[in-house]
């Protein structure tokens, strides 16, 4: 128990300064070629704090636990939505956004949940759908990048320094992120904490801590846009990345309770997300609610499985 406490605690503590150093790093390389912070946060700041949840769960399928997957990326989507958005506007007092995300990119990750759903309700998850799911990122991807959110004006230069904090910020994420969950999971094993409460709650907390620590830091800077765009992004990835890549090494199994409960509730806090942006601000109150809707979901679990 001592040495899974001291895992967490050392890991966390480089999560917290690596995920700095990445949101600096990437945040001045894209502002230099002309990169809006919702597309830098949308692709990637988005995509680099979302490699925890496509490591862990190819590890998962390679060890025989593919159930955990949908459970990984389900309840990272669910975490990223309410507990990472909902504190940062918690910890920020206010998020404002700049840009119309009911344009194309809430349309495009409210279809994914719903995608998500009618893919897996029967219980399995074919080739053809993770060929299909592969589709999708890569058509998020395009559009994204192909979107006149740039900046043309001051911008700053980068240097040496800048790719330098991005690359071994990127890979001190995921360290950091890896030996925390290590560490989450070896007290919860300690405590003899079931294993399906395991892969809904602390893997998906787990490997939710850099969009949770990325979005909250940019957000202290001033850098909403960037924050925004983070949990976008990081919930289109692993609805067709996460889900996607590791159907490749074997089958996934998706449990009945995920299906009952957990994908319909993450369907409705994606919708709701949608409803909070329509003013273009997330005020501290709203942000308060997220965090409370995820009180719920972690007890209703606690609940439904204990």
């Amino acid at each position: 128990m001592v040495v899974n406490i001291l895992i967490f605690v050392v890991s966390l503590t480089v999560l917290l300064v690596a995920s700095d150093w990445f949101v600096d790093g990437a945040e001045k390389i894209g502002l230099s070629l002309g990169i809006s912070p919702f597309i830098i946060g949308v692709t990637i700041v988005a995509f680099g704090t979302s490699l925890p949840e496509l490591a862990s769960s190819i590890v998962s399928v390679n060890k025989g636990a593919s159930e955990i997957v949908i459970g990984n990326v389900v309840g990272s989507n669910i975490a990223n939505i309410l507990l990472v958005l909902g504190c940062t506007a918690v910890f920020c007092k206010e998020i404002r956004m700049d840009f119309d995300v009911m344009d194309i990119d809430m349309p495009l990750l409210w279809g994914s949940a719903f995608l998500l759903y009618f893919a897996v309700y029967d219980g399995y998850f074919s080739l053809f759908e993770a060929v299909m799911f592969l589709g999708g990122i890569i058509a998020f991807l395009l559009n994204s990048i192909s979107g006149e959110r740039t900046q043309n004006l001051d911008r700053p230069k980068s240097g040496y320094k800048d790719y330098l904090k991005l690359i071994l910020g990127s890979a001190l994420v995921y360290l950091g992120a890896t030996y925390t969950i290590e560490g989450v999971v070896g007290i919860s094993n300690d405590l003899q904490i079931s294993p399906d409460l395991i892969s809904l709650t602390v893997v998906a907390l787990g490997t939710s801590l850099p969009e949770l620590v990325v979005s909250i830091t940019a957000g202290r800077k001033g850098k909403t846009g960037l924050a925004i765009g983070n949990v976008l992004g990081s919930n289109m990835f692993n609805t067709f990345g996460v889900m996607a890549i590791p159907r490749f090494f074997g089958e996934l199994k998706i449990p009945s309770d995920i299906l009952d409960f957990s994908i319909p509730f993450m369907i409705g806090v994606t919708i709701l997300f949608g409803m909070i942006s329509l003013s273009k601000r997330v005020s501290f109150w709203e942000g308060a609610m997220l965090v409370a809707f995820y009180v719920f979901y972690i007890g209703s679990l606690i609940q439904k499985i204990i």
